[in-house]
C-alpha cells in the first residue's frame, strides 16, 4: 500500500513538472538517477 502511494506522488510531481517530452525525458531521467543514489547509499 505504501509504495503504490509513493509512485502515485512520484508520478504526479514528475507530470506537473514537465511541459514537453523532452521535459518527460529529463525528469525521469532525474528520477532513476535519484532512485539509484538511494540504492547506493543503502548498501
Amino acid at each position: 500500500m505504501k509504495k503504490g502511494w509513493i509512485w502515485c506522488v512520484l508520478c504526479a510531481t514528475l507530470l506537473a513538472g514537465c511541459n514537453t517530452m523532452a521535459g518527460v525525458g529529463q525528469d525521469v531521467q532525474k528520477g532513476g538517477q535519484k532512485l539509484e543514489n538511494s540504492a547506493e547509499k543503502a548498501k
